[in-house]
């Protein structure tokens, strides 16, 4: 009789969801602190929407390299990592073994039924280099996160959240208040999704992320305000 599975588990480990999370926030703050910093400056509402799209396009494709690079170094790490462990197993095999027994044990398997356990995982190759790469580097080789689905995520999530601060401009907005009350209602609502996947409160993730990003954009602003008054 096999057991029920009574439960299931989300991915966390596609590479999609750090790239989702890391592009929606830094898009939104990033582009709003430039916007309030152009705005502070002095700059005429033209001025405002070509910097703003041109911080949603430099941001967004920024990101997307970064995320697909960083992914891909470091899946290379972890392969090579995981074909030192090939290396050995075919090099070594006893000593991998007792490797393996030893770790069992450290986890409170019995010596003797650890040493068992061990044999009969190291019997097939592949299965024993998937384990091994588990449980000494914490890496399992067939589910490396994507670096393709990293940057796509990346890309797309800073494309929308760098858009929001600059919708209000696009909409005709002369002044920066309706960009600083969509900001505001974007910053806490990613703040609060994010709680969905972590222990803390809703209201407390959305206050922080509103303080963090008001900060940015509030010394931002007033960056550009000095240099203008001082270019002025």
């Amino acid at each position: 009789m096999t057991g029920e599975v009574h439960h299931s588990h989300r991915d966390v480990s596609g590479g999609w969801l750090r790239a989702s999370v890391f592009g929606a926030m830094d898009g939104l703050v990033s582009n709003f602190a430039l916007i309030a910093g152009v705005v502070g400056g002095g700059a005429t509402t033209e001025t405002v929407v070509l910097a703003g799209l041109a911080g949603v396009g430099a941001g967004a494709f920024s990101m997307a390299a970064g995320e697909y690079v960083s992914v891909r170094s470091q899946n290379e790490l972890a392969e090579q990592e995981v074909a030192k462990e090939r290396h050995e197993l075919e090099r070594r095999p006893e000593a991998e073994l007792a490797e393996l027994t030893q770790m069992y044990v450290d986890r409170g398997v019995e010596p003797r039924l650890a040493r068992q356990v061990a044999e009969q995982m190291s019997a097939d190759r592949e299965a024993a280099v998937q384990l091994h790469a588990m449980l000494e580097l914490g890496v399992d080789p067939q589910q490396l996160a994507s670096p393709f689905t990293a940057a796509l995520s990346s890309f797309g999530s800073f494309l929308v959240g760098a858009l929001l601060p600059l919708l209000p401009y696009l909409l005709g907005a002369q002044t920066l208040w309706p960009a600083v009350l969509v900001a505001a209602v974007g910053l806490f609502s990613a703040g609060a999704l994010v709680s969905r996947v972590t222990a803390r409160a809703w209201w407390f993730s959305g206050l922080r992320q509103l303080l963090f990003g008001m900060v940015a954009a509030g010394l931002t602003w007033g960056i550009g305000r000095l240099v203008g008054v001082t270019l002025g």
